[in-house]
């Protein structure tokens, strides 16, 4: 047996295989059928096959090299073996022979001419969709007689019937008035056809199938006309035969379906005629078609409208009949058509009904009732067909469109819509707020699954309504144009706070009231708080949506989530609570801008969206920096070192092309934090890129103009951010020539590009990156901080000596003078923009740095400062345009006109924006004629002068003075309501404050060394007080500062020294009128106070005390340390930093110890902490009142309280007893009780009456009969107070009843507030009887509550109001009865016979003699019925 071949043996051993097989001669396995090839077919059909022939591998004949690569010979096309090609026969003349197109007939094509042809526009159609068929209507019909049939069949047969019905078009043409022997082509049949002559060949009225339409109008006619006689010529020349013999070659060589399409039109032709020639005969008239009637073409085959519809349905006016001959129209269902009516016609709103709001495709809000043409493309909808206008969720249908254009148009006109509402123009023409409809609807759902779309115009279409929705327009422009102001590049994050999530909620009904009018269609509604309390961070689906095919999210623009099987939609949202940024929206922006290079706008509409996100929190920016790749594509595509000039006209592509945005990112970054900053400057070779965009001017770059400003002044705010760590000082040493070249041409830039806003922002940016830089110099002379972490930070070597930066202040100084000559034209000044305030703050930077360093003569610096006051700012403050500045104050103030700091109509807390859209009023704190960064600016400089030239305190000084600045103060101490937390009013309250701290700041220096006028140091101390308690966060350290060595000092309380204790004892004599101990009245107690007023201010800084790191952080910022600053971005400004109450809050945090402490044991020192805050608290309500007007009467009593509430010894101290009494004083003064009111929520007090609650347990417990403590006591008892209070204490403390003793002399308020009005409670007049009876109550125990209880009783078993009910006549009855039958003659006499309060009687009332006569009869019946009735006493 033969072995097989195995892998790895040679063709050696094939061949010898191959040997051995032939030998043997065995029979193969497979028998080989070769095919005949066709080449050879014909010339071996007479061979005979071998019989054995095998396919046998010879190497003999085989050449020993390959053969040479010859190309093969041309193939050529066999011909079929039946009609073979002869060679005279020329392919072209065959082709032509064969060829049935058109042009085989019309050679001779002329271009259409459209420029005469009239554009007919779209019908308007009344009904935008056809009724729907209902079964109702089978009932009219008759029953199906062949077995059960469909409805829909039944219908349809039922149509066929009607049209059978009708005779068919050649059944009714008439034959007549022809001529005799006369056969029409329509009575031939199609063979016959073919071998007749034309009809009417003899008679041609005209041509049928060239009409010149197409040609230009004064051509067509004549071109039509001049054909028509050359085939009318041409026939006429030909004979019978040849016009049959040309007709059959047509035939054959023409589509069948063209010669049907042309006879058609023939016999359409011929019937219109005979239609016209037998009108002319009958003699009818004829109408006449003017062109104002659109022309319709009639056919005999259209059915009758009325046959098509049902019985009692109105016939439709449909635009174009429908032919059968049309395709798909043999069945012509007229329901089917309704859309092609006219609209119907626009209904007029009479009445005061909402109404559906519907927008044009520019975003604007159409009226109800406007009336527009049908060719805007605005009447494309189903519901309320005649109304213009697409509604929002008839977009978001559109947005699930498979048609891309219409993906891309809805969501164009989205964030059209989106962009209006925030510019404010809807206004309250709209009831509720679009943005927060279509983020409930789901809105940013949709964005993100149209960011996945595959169509570019989609993608760049999401893009743009995402930067609509997340940037609002004209923040960026107001954060640029100030990041040169004092402290202008630190901003709050544009985030929501806690406060604002709380407050949207409460906005909302509550869910009773909204499941009441929840209409059908919104059960399944989606949550309303999808993305109300943050959008970026918005609690969405995450990576599961992203990670799984879910078809249902894209019914969201139907109100409301459909079911995905057992799980609904929202229910997996609400288990994955995931971020924005966790739908992989950076990484698909970073795809976006990396594979599909998008257009420009894409890429700038991107970049805003980043550099948004960047703003939003520290969180937010490293997401953004640690995107895989997206940095260092923007830096690779967007920053390039090297690219090639752009060509005129527009830009096609940013890719490649420095772009300004790009750099404005990293700025924005940078600033979130140092360790951002840094590793953008080391890991994406950031120094490279602003040498390069440094270096050059803007103007010698190769970029447009205003991108080239714009990049060149982004470079230098990156530069000045990173400074602001200290880092990327190294640049300096590079750049120094092209710096110094730049101040050098500065003057002459100020001179000729005045009017460029731009090159004022450049100017501007570049003297911050100096002063910075100026600034980085004065770390080196700082000695490191005892704190390790910070001796860490500190120890980093400055880059930068005060030698390489000595020598720009003679460059900047120039600069100043030319803007300051500017000062007196107002429009010239207001052109320089933040060029003035950047000068102001170098020179600022530039002496604080000289004075800091060790090796310099102190008398040079000094000498200088003398030097600049003399020349350049005392003149400066003797200028009249200066004092204009101060006087705008107040109306550029935020704090006093709170309107300008208003939010926007569609402002959401969930969509944070600064609100400047359309930009700020010229006369508004960020506004063109604002003077708050000018004056703050050079406020700070004065600082720096004062603290290091002692001797120019008081001539710098006089510029607190001006009338304008004094007037300012007094608006911001007058009494207003707290500022409402804004986005945009903390930011611009922030400025406002930098400014008001500078100018007390300033007189705190110059009170050192001159004594203040008492005007000037009271308004200065009520300022200073002011702005204590309403600084915001990233301020700690201005706090801290007013603390220390403003508030607490003498000198700005000049009633100490000016009759202030005196004054206040004489008051109290006649408001009491009585006199008191000299020693114990409230103007020793003041005195004490002024010289305990280092111990007050320990107290309180101990007790006000911030956060170390806040602190630390905000001192390193104001005090210009680099190296300590970790941030550029400040803390969430949720609320001021001190409470409005912060003078109580020694007192608040001895209550809470007290009760956190199981031992009750006090903490230490409790007296002396007591003590100092009850006499700053005096000292406020004496001097200062407008500082607690913050603070109602309510809560001050609240705190007062505390004071008891801290342990059982606290408030017999006589310090304490003292102090209280005195307070207790002023807030029963007469202009201060009506504001007392306990029954509303109190600041900072969960509830009055619990804490009144526990008051009187810890006075029944612990008090002994005290009298203030009973004072106390007895204030919230009043008549006009709740009556919680007074069942409370006659209800369950009935026991402390013995303990007020308080006497009816030391009541510090008037009895009457308790006696009157009556009390009608008849629970508590029970209670305040049977405290009577059974001598709970006693005159001698308590006199104050005795006389009241008395009052009331006396007046309710009196009273005869005949509008009791039963019950109240039955109590009132029972009580008088029971009073006349008391043991006790006193206690009955005092009931019976009450007359008046009178404080001065020891009862404390006045009695009647005898009982009036209207009382004495109601006795005399009520005791006359008692006897008849044998009622015992009880």
């Amino acid at each position: 047996m033969l072995s097989r071949p195995k892998p790895g043996e040679s063709e050696v051993d094939l061949l010898r295989f191959q040997s051995q097989f032939l030998a043997s001669g065995a029979a193969p396995a497979v028998q080989l059928v070769k095919n005949e090839s066709r080449r050879g077919a014909s010339a071996n059909l007479d061979q005979p096959r071998l019989q054995d022939q095998r396919d046998v591998v010879m190497l003999d004949n085989l050449p020993d090299l390959p053969p040479a690569l010859v190309p093969a010979p041309p193939k050529r096309a066999k011909p079929s073996p039946g009609r073979p090609l002869a060679d005279h026969v020329d392919p072209e003349e065959r082709l032509n022979r064969h060829d049935q197109h058109i042009t085989a007939v019309l050679t001779k094509i002329i271009e259409r001419d459209t420029s005469s042809v009239a554009v007919n526009l779209p019908v308007p159609s009344g009904v935008a969709f056809p009724p729907v068929f209902h079964r109702s209507q089978e009932r009219q019909r008759k029953p199906a007689t062949s077995g059960k049939r469909s409805i829909f069949a039944q219908e349809i047969a039922a149509r066929r019937g009607s049209e059978a019905s009708i005779p068919p078009v050649r059944e009714v043409v008439s034959t007549q008035d022809q001529p005799e022997g006369a056969v029409t082509c329509e009575s031939l049949t199609p063979r016959e056809q073919d071998h007749q002559l034309p009809c009417g060949s003899q008679n041609f009225q005209g041509p049928h199938l060239i009409t010149g339409k197409g040609l230009r109008d004064q051509e067509a006619e004549q071109e039509a006309q001049t054909i028509h006689e050359e085939n009318i010529a041409r026939l006429q020349a030909m004979a019978p035969e040849e016009i049959l013999q040309e007709q059959q070659r047509l035939l054959a060589q023409l589509d069948p379906s063209l010669v049907a399409f042309l006879r058609s039109r023939g016999r359409t032709h011929e019937q219109a005629e005979e239609k016209a020639i037998k009108e002319q005969r009958a003699g009818g008239p004829s109408v006449e078609v003017t062109g104002e009637e659109p022309i319709r073409p009639t056919s005999a085959s259209e059915p009758r409208q009325e046959d098509e519809l049902e019985p009692g349905t109105p016939a439709l006016a449909l635009p174009v009949a429908p032919h059968k001959e049309w395709l798909h129209m043999d069945t012509v269902e007229l329901d089917k058509l309704h859309w092609t009516q006219d609209l119907p016609p626009l209904r007029r709103q009479q009445t005061q009904e909402r109404m559906q709001a519907r927008f044009s495709l520019q975003g604007e809000l159409l009226a109800p009732d406007v009336d527009l043409p049908t060719h805007l493309g605005l009447h494309h909808h189903g519901e309320e067909a005649e109304r213009a206008g697409y509604s929002l969720q008839e977009l978001f249908h559109l947005t699930r469109s498979q048609v891309s254009q219409q993906r891309a148009l809805a969501l164009h006109v989205l964030a059209q819509i989106i962009s209006r509402a925030q510019a404010g123009e809807f206004g309250d023409r709209l009831v509720g707020s679009v943005l927060r409809l279509l983020l409930d609807a789901g809105f940013l759902f949709l964005l993100r699954f149209s960011l996945d779309d595959r169509v570019d115009g989609v993608i760049a279409a999401a893009v743009r309504a995402l930067r609509a929705l997340l940037v609002a327009p004209g923040d960026e422009e107001l954060l640029d144009s100030t990041f040169s102001w004092y402290h202008g590049a630190m901003v709050f994050p544009l985030m929501p706070t806690q406060k604002d999530k709380d407050d949207e909620d409460e906005d909302e009904e509550p869910s009773g009231e909204k499941a009441k009018r929840k209409s059908p269609e919104e059960g399944n509604q989606p949550p309303s708080d999808l993305a109300r309390h943050d959008v970026i961070k918005v609690k969405m689906l995450g990576q599961l949506l992203l990670s799984h095919d879910l078809e249902g999210m894209h019914m969201l623009g139907k109100r409301g989530p459909q079911g995905l099987g057992s799980t609904c939609i929202w229910q997996i949202y609400l288990s994955h609570p995931q971020g924005l940024l966790a739908t992989n929206l950076l990484p698909r922006l970073r795809y976006v801008l990396e594979v599909t290079c998008p257009g420009p706008s894409v890429v700038l509409d991107i970049l805003a969206v980043l550099i948004r996100l960047a703003r939003h929190s520290l969180e937010s920016a490293t997401r953004v920096l640690e995107c895989p790749r997206l940095i260092e594509t923007i830096v690779r595509e967007f920053l390039p070192t090297s690219w090639s000039p752009a060509g005129v006209g527009p830009t096609t592509s940013l890719h490649n092309v420095p772009c300004a945005a790009a750099m404005k990112l990293l700025r924005v970054l940078a600033s979130a934090g140092r360790n951002i900053a840094a590793r953008l400057l080391s890991s994406f070779d950031l120094r490279s890129c602003l040498c390069r965009f440094v270096a050059e001017a803007p103007q010698e770059l190769a970029l447009p103009p205003e991108e080239a400003e714009m990049l060149n002044t982004e470079s230098f705010r990156l530069w000045a951010v990173a400074a602001s760590y200290g880092q990327g000082c190294d640049l300096y040493r590079e750049l120094y020539p092209v710096l110094i070249r730049a101040l050098q041409v500065m003057p002459k830039e100020l001179s000729t590009h005045l009017s460029q806003p731009l090159s004022m922002q450049r100017i501007a940016a570049l003297l911050t990156v100096l002063t910075q830089l100026t600034l980085a110099a004065s770390s080196t002379a700082l000695q490191p901080s005892s704190d390790s972490a910070e001796a860490g930070l500190s120890a980093t070597p400055s880059l930068i000596t005060w030698t390489q930066v000595s020598g720009l202040q003679p460059l900047v100084e120039p600069c100043l003078r030319q803007t300051l000559k500017l000062l007196p034209r107002p429009e010239m000044w207001r052109a320089l923009g933040p060029v003035p305030t950047a000068c102001l703050l170098f020179l600022d930077a530039y002496y604080q740095t000289w004075s800091q360093q060790p090796d310099l003569c102190p008398g040079d610096w000094l000498q200088d400062m003398e030097r600049l006051s003399e020349e350049l700012l005392l003149p400066l403050l003797s200028q009249p345009t200066l004092g204009s500045l101060w006087d705008s104050l107040g109306r550029c103030s935020p704090l006093c006109n709170p309107q300008s700091c208003a939010p926007v109509p569609e402002a959401l807390p969930s969509l944070v924006s600064l609100g400047c859209t359309g930009g700020c009023p010229p006369f508004s704190l960020a506004g063109s004629a604002s003077p708050f960064p000018v004056l703050t600016s050079l406020l700070t400089l004065f600082n720096t002068l004062a603290r290091i030239h002692k001797g120019l305190c008081g001539q710098l000084a006089a510029v607190l003075a001006a009338p304008g600045l004094q007037s300012y103060f007094l608006q911001c101490v007058a009494p207003m309501a707290a500022p409402l937390l804004t986005p945009f009013s903390v930011w611009a309250l922030r400025h406002e404050y930098h400014l008001q701290y500078l100018a007390l700041s300033l007189a705190q220096r110059a009170a050192t060394f001159q004594p203040v006028p008492a005007t000037n140091a009271a308004l200065h101390h009520g300022m200073a007080l002011a702005l204590l308690s309403r600084l915001l966060p990233g301020s700690e350290h201005l706090a801290h500062e007013l603390l220390l060595s403003f508030v607490f000092r003498l000198e700005f309380l000049p009633e100490r020294t000016s009759g202030g204790p005196e004054a206040a004892d004489f008051s109290d004599q006649l408001s009491l009128g009585s006199s008191r101990d000299p020693g114990c009245g409230r103007g020793a107690l003041l005195a004490q106070a002024c010289q305990d007023l280092p111990s007050i201010r320990s107290c309180y800084l101990t007790h006000c005390s911030l956060a170390r790191a806040s602190l630390l952080a905000s001192q390193a910022l104001y005090r210009g340390e680099l190296q300590r600053v970790p941030a550029l971005l400040l803390p969430l400004p949720e609320e001021p930093l001190l409470p409005t109450d912060w003078p109580f809050l020694p007192l608040i945090h001895l209550y809470h110890r007290a009760s956190d402490t199981p031992s009750g044991l006090p903490p230490a020192d409790t007296v002396g902490t007591a003590v100092r805050a009850l006499q700053w608290v005096l000292v406020l309500e004496s001097w200062r009142p407008q500082a607690l007007w913050a603070v109602p009467p309510g809560a001050r009593l609240a705190r007062l309280m505390c004071v008891f509430l801290v342990d059982s010894e606290l408030f017999r101290e006589t310090p304490i007893q003292r102090l209280v009494a005195a307070l207790l004083a002023r807030l029963c003064q007469p202009e201060v009780l009506p504001n007392l009111n306990l029954d509303c929520p109190l600041p900072g007090l969960a509830s009055f009456p619990d804490l009144y609650a526990n008051f009187l347990e810890h006075f029944e417990a612990v008090s002994f009969g005290d009298h203030l403590f009973g004072a106390l006591v007895l204030l919230p008892l009043q008549r006009r107070f709740s009556v919680t209070f007074r069942l409370a204490l006659f209800g369950e403390h009935v026991g402390a009843l013995r303990a007020l003793g308080l006497p009816l002399t030391q009541l510090p308020v008037s009895l009457e507030c308790y006696t009157g009005p009556p009390e009608d409670n008849l629970a508590l007049l029970q209670l305040y009887f049977r405290a009577l009876v059974t001598g709970a109550l006693r005159p001698h125990w308590c006199p104050v509550l005795y006389a009241v209880t008395v009052a009331h009783v006396n007046s309710f078993i009196f009273s005869q109001d005949p509008k009791s009910s039963d019950e109240v006549k039955a109590a009132r009855r029972s009580m008088l009865q029971k009073t006349w039958l008391l043991a006790d003659e006193g206690l009955r006499q005092h009931l019976l016979h009450y007359k008046l309060p009178n404080p001065t009687l020891p009862e404390g009332f006045e009695l009647y003699p005898q009982l009036p006569t209207l009382r004495q009869q109601y006795l005399q019946r009520l005791t006359l019925g008692m006897t008849q009735n044998g009622v015992s006493e009880t």
